[in-house]
């Protein structure tokens, strides 16, 4: 989506807000204990309450209303039975749409961690922390995708962890998921270049030992081997001259 006009903008800020502010009160709810169903539920009271269609069960029919990873879960998990405990690497990603309009985001965290033993999963989470806003950092009108995606590599490598490639950011705004494909890499052959008033999303993933993932048997949730560990971070944001305006801001 490229945005014309103020009216949209203010849509996709709004829209941006609710999911940003669902993510953080669904970080905050989550309790040793509790189901990723019941977590599940509580962000999609979240979006219902606001007026907002949860993206995924709109657009995909999805199983939940949110997607909650933990631990080798890579991305897409289906709320469910699994109980989290403490010191699970939680990844949760909320998409939604409002006033005819998306916005995305997602974000990792250790549940009450051991400072001691979780030293791993924290600075998992540190690294795509940083590779997501070293991604940001880098958008611009007129830079090339691949540049963006060079960026993130590099900050990905020097973390020593590994790039889940088959994973990417992408356009958003009319639809959950617009073109075009935003790589966590350099592709020489993507030479495509970010326009003015673009949305799109930027959203590395990384692991501790796997670059690549596979699907589970209920079609949705994405996982690696039974040792590794993944964590994402996403915003939406809107391509401007300068600094990119970031819409998934609590």
């Amino acid at each position: 989506m490229i945005i014309n006009s103020n009216a949209q903008l203010a849509k996709l800020q709004r829209v941006g807000k609710l999911v940003a502010q669902a993510l953080a009160a669904m970080q905050a709810h989550a309790q040793p204990g509790m189901t990723t169903a019941e977590l599940d539920a509580f962000g999609g009271q979240l979006l219902n309450q606001a007026g907002a269609d949860s993206a995924p069960r709109h657009c995909y029919n999805f199983p939940g209303y949110t997607c909650i990873s933990v631990n080798e879960q890579a991305a897409h998990g289906v709320p469910g039975s699994r109980v989290l405990q403490k010191s699970d690497l939680i990844n949760i990603d909320v998409s939604a749409q409002l006033d005819g309009v998306f916005a995305d985001t997602g974000g990792s965290f250790v549940l009450m961690p051991d400072m001691n033993r979780d030293t791993l999963k924290l600075r998992l989470c540190k690294a795509a922390l940083r590779a997501r806003d070293t991604g940001i950092a880098a958008v611009r009108v007129g830079q090339r995708l691949n540049k963006i995606g060079r960026h993130i590599e590099c900050s990905i490598r020097s973390s020593g962890f590994r790039n889940v490639r088959t994973l990417c950011g992408h356009g958003t705004g009319a639809a959950l998921h617009e073109e075009p494909a935003i790589r966590n890499y350099y592709d020489r052959r993507d030479t495509q270049a970010l326009q003015e008033g673009q949305v799109i999303t930027i959203e590395p993933f990384l692991s501790t030992n796997v670059g690549h993932i596979s699907p589970t048997q209920d079609g949705w949730t994405l996982v690696g081997r039974p040792s590794s560990l993944f964590a994402q971070f996403e915003h939406t944001l809107v391509v401007t001259q300068d600094q990119p305006l970031i819409l998934t801001l609590p």
